[in-house]
């Protein structure tokens, strides 16, 4: 039986959101939980499927729903706060979190780098850098795809002990360095390429939280220069002031 009013003066698409919405926030719908196909909720509302997806772009707007490419629709778990300080640690963020985390590497490769990293590396032309391409999970979902930079002359063999220890923090210690400090952030949303839409397994009209990062050691040298495109399904950035 269909849950709208027909000829009230609200559009159906707009009733069928509020509807569902309110199945979300009360619980009906439960976190993680998959909704009905499109097919499926036009019969529930007796409705052709055009005016079921524009009910649900209503509720990606709200951040209600998320929609994962060739699996379905979901309701949107809590995010986690992310915390970028001047000691930002991605392990160490999730494990105050409580969150389960877990980091694949996709690739590694030394090469020359672009005129941009290299720049902020503070390298000359035809210095080479090793660039480490990962995605990190946490409680199972993709929560990041990101591209490190580091001086290839300074590390040499780094991505072998990176793989062995898959901690920024951990190989950059085998190197003496004992710390590091975040120099730059710069955090915009931008559309995904190809590439990290289908790693992240989201829409390419999504956006995502591209953060671009220099870490430098106390001495100021810049050591690793970062790109991370983090879900915004998933994540939230807090900027937080001092360490």
């Amino acid at each position: 039986m269909s849950e709208i009013e027909r000829g009230r003066g609200v559009a159906l698409w707009s009733q069928i959101g509020d509807i569902l919405a309110d199945d979300i926030l009360k619980g009906r719908l439960r976190q993680g939980q998959m909704l009905p196909s499109a097919q499926e909720l036009a019969k529930r509302f007796d409705v052709n499927r055009h005016t079921v997806r524009r009910a649900m772009a209503t509720l990606e707007q709200r951040n209600l729903v998320r929609t994962e490419q060739g699996r379905g629709t979901f309701v949107q778990e809590q995010t986690l706060d992310y915390p970028i300080s001047r000691r930002t640690r991605f392990t160490q963020n999730m494990r105050n979190l409580n969150v389960d985390t877990d980091t694949e590497i996709l690739e590694d490769a030394r090469e020359i780098p672009p005129t941009q990293v290299a720049e902020a590396l503070g390298l000359g032309r035809n210095e080479y850098v090793y660039r480490i391409e990962t995605t990190s999970r946490a409680d199972g979902h993709i929560v990041d795809h990101s591209t490190a930079y580091f001086p290839a002359a300074r590390f040499p063999g780094l991505p072998a002990i990176y793989r062995r220890t898959q901690s920024v923090t951990q190989t950059l210690n085998e190197f003496g360095v004992s710390d590091y400090v975040r120099k730059h952030t710069r955090v915009s949303a931008r559309l995904p390429d190809a590439h990290t839409a289908r790693l992240m397994k989201q829409p390419a009209n999504r956006p995502v939280l591209h953060v671009q990062s220099i870490n430098a050691d106390p001495r100021g040298m810049p050591v690793q220069y970062g790109i991370t495109r983090f879900s915004g399904d998933w994540v939230q950035l807090v900027l937080m002031a001092g360490d």
